[in-house]
């Protein structure tokens, strides 16, 4: 009105700025919580027949150790939360559970999840970092044991996988100057 121009910037640093609420980043998040997170996540592992299976893991963030694992080849949100259940019917719930925004996570698996006590966090779409654990376990899984076998049926695969996750749970509780 007084047709004096001012630039942004001078507004900017006259303006006062409001103080924003300190909030955790993801990693400290994710430490933070370490002791009180597990993730869950699927990853497809081909047949010789050429038929996909799909492979369900649940990991622990604290010692990284795979609470539990099946195999199948039409994955449904009932299955999924049939799985939650037995991943932790023999013990304590975490507090947090890590997963990505897949539809097979539908209203079952919300359900049973709240069910159990547990807090879902949702990762964003399409940022497999914000499931470090999980998704280098995956990464592991394929490098160490899938890219070295032709899977036959979904029993081998269990066989196979049992057998990898025997050596893993063992070889990530075992310190390494016991493990020598």
């Amino acid at each position: 009105m007084l047709g004096i121009q001012i630039s942004e910037r001078t507004v900017s640093r006259i303006l006062r700025r409001l103080p924003r609420p300190p909030t955790q980043t993801w990693k400290t998040f994710l430490h933070n919580h370490l002791g009180q997170m597990v993730s869950i996540d699927f990853f497809t592992v081909p047949t010789v027949t050429l038929r996909v299976l799909f492979v369900f893991v649940v990991l622990e963030h604290r010692r990284r150790q795979v609470l539990h694992f099946n195999v199948t080849e039409h994955p449904t949100a009932a299955w999924t939360a049939q799985q939650i259940v037995e991943a932790f019917g023999d013990r304590d719930a975490p507090r947090y559970l890590i997963r990505d925004r897949d539809r097979v996570y539908g209203d079952d698996v919300r359900v049973r999840i709240a069910s159990l006590g547990i807090e879902e966090v949702l990762t964003a779409p399409h940022s497999p970092w914000q499931n470090p654990y999980a998704e280098r376990l995956i990464g592991s899984i394929r490098r160490d044991c899938l890219n070295h076998f032709v899977i036959l049926n979904a029993n081998h695969l269990k066989r196979t996988l049992a057998s990898y996750f025997g050596y893993y749970n063992y070889a990530s509780y075992c310190p390494t100057f016991l493990c020598a």
